[in-house]
């Protein structure tokens, strides 16, 4: 998995610091994976979703 910029996590986090913990958790965990199909994502993130051409979109923090 490629996340393309931790610089916009921090900015984020930098206005919503109540984010913080999630996003750095989810960054780690993402960051390390090895996953092979998107059955694996979900093993991993339960509310991932696939949105085409190898984009997904993540449920971090539930709605807060």
């Amino acid at each position: 998995m490629h996340v393309i910029s931790f610089k916009k996590l921090r900015e984020y986090f930098g206005t919503e610091p109540k984010s913080r913990a999630a996003l750095v958790e989810w960054h780690a965990k993402t960051k390390k994976a090895e996953w092979k199909n998107f059955a694996d994502m979900r093993k991993t993130f339960n509310s991932v979703d696939y949105v085409g051409n190898d984009r997904f979109v993540f449920n971090i923090k539930g709605n807060n």
